[in-house]
């Protein structure tokens, strides 16, 4: 084939933000008509603190025709064949058009600031909508339920199985941890089971980070605004710098934890947040893992349950979407892990490669060996999720990108 086959790791989707009252259960619907106003503003407010909202404005203004692909079926195909893009990732959306779920249900699903019996309805009014979503194009559709295990463990290993059932393929688990136990803490077993059993690709999105240590209470505390916010200096940019960090954190509980050991076949995907850190990441965990002088007071019962190097278990369980590229990550691909980089466009967000997808994969792979570009584009995609290869291929076929266009100049 003269196109190559291209799956988006990091695809973002959901309804207007009141259409999710229609997916509550009806005991939440009046709470939804007292908050929603309010969430509404708080949302906005967002956005302000993070000095996007007046660009995503800007960015959007002649735009509407293609950010509707966020609800909308027909419109969102029409959008990933302009871009190439054969098949994707469904997460959760959220700022672009304010339209992530009520009652703390939303990408971070933090476990702070919130009532869990009200946070678990807004995720299960996503996981609704996402099922009806994915139902309407299940061959180009990977849809993510949105899952929050603090509550209950018993209950998200429900909601994993409901999820199964009835069409998504995999759960988004929140990566902060605030007051909450870890996810090295036995009590998890049950959602690493049965994620395993049932072939459930876990995921952690990046986004989420401690607002309130970046921004100050008066904005992101318990009782943000009650009082007049403190400007604090350099916010923003501390906020960029680590949220990759603390997205990658769960990720070092569960290899230590040993959890890939004990569910060998369990896959994790770690979404948004570059790839730029996986090799001293990697690096770093090896080295406290091995054995040499400045260990030797350490003993070695803290690794006895585990087989095999961090990094081992990283490779053979773990990939991650790289959304919008850079060509650093590309030139960078052998110290990473060909096998470990999946493409992602992040559509519909401002940040993401829409809609300039075409031209930016060929500006990050041009020139790269064609079996390694095809990989990064969608074939670790394919092989990591189980995709049907041969039923993509017409579609692949039609839209790809063509190979010719990435030739060195």
């Amino acid at each position: 084939m003269d196109r190559y086959l291209v799956i988006s790791s990091d695809g973002h989707a959901g309804p207007r933000p009141e259409v999710y009252r229609d997916y509550l259960d009806p005991q939440y619907r009046a709470e939804f008509d007292v908050q929603h106003a309010a969430r509404m503003a708080a949302l906005e407010q967002a956005g302000e603190m993070l000095e996007m909202r007046q660009e995503t404005i800007r960015w959007g203004q002649d735009k509407a025709h293609g950010l509707a692909g966020a609800w909308d079926s027909d419109r969102r195909n029409e959008i990933l064949d302009a871009d190439g893009v054969a098949a994707e990732i469904l997460f959760v959306d959220g700022l672009t058009e304010s339209n992530s779920p009520p009652f703390g249900g939303d990408l971070g699903l933090q476990p702070v600031g919130v009532v869990p019996e009200l946070q678990w309805a807004g995720a299960r009014a996503h996981n609704r909508w996402m099922a009806e979503f994915v139902a309407q194009c299940p061959l180009r559709r990977f849809g993510l339920a949105s899952v929050t295990p603090y509550w209950g463990v018993d209950e998200a290993v429900k909601e994993v199985r409901w999820a199964r059932v009835n069409g998504l393929r995999g759960i988004m688990l929140p990566h902060m941890m605030t007051g909450q136990d870890p996810y090295h803490h036995p009590k998890y077993e049950p959602l690493w089971r049965v994620c395993a059993e049932l072939g459930m690709v876990i995921h952690f999105h990046s986004g989420a980070a401690p607002m309130q240590e970046y921004f100050g209470a008066a904005l992101f505390g318990p009782q943000a605004g009650a009082e007049p916010p403190v400007p604090l200096p350099g916010a923003l940019g501390i906020y960029v710098t680590e949220v990759a960090w603390w997205l990658t954190r769960p990720l070092v509980f569960m290899i230590w934890g040993g959890v890939f050991e004990r569910h060998p076949q369990l896959k994790v995907a770690i979404t948004e947040g570059s790839t730029i850190w996986v090799p001293e990441l990697l690096a770093l965990m090896d080295q406290r893992f091995g054995d040499h002088h400045f260990s030797a007071k350490l003993g070695t019962g803290y690794k006895q349950h585990l087989r095999l190097k961090p990094s081992e278990y990283f490779r053979r369980n773990v990939r991650v979407g790289s959304s919008a590229m850079s060509r650093r990550e590309a030139e960078m691909r052998h110290q990473i892990g060909l096998q470990t980089i999946m493409w992602g466009s992040d559509y519909p967000h401002p940040e993401g490669t829409w809609p300039l997808t075409r031209q930016m994969m060929v500006e990050v792979f041009r020139g790269l060996p064609e079996a390694e570009t095809e990989a990064m584009l969608g074939g670790n995609a394919a092989d990591f999720y189980g995709f049907d290869r041969a039923a993509l291929a017409p579609i692949a076929a039609r839209i790809g990108p063509e190979r010719s266009l990435f030739a060195a100049a």
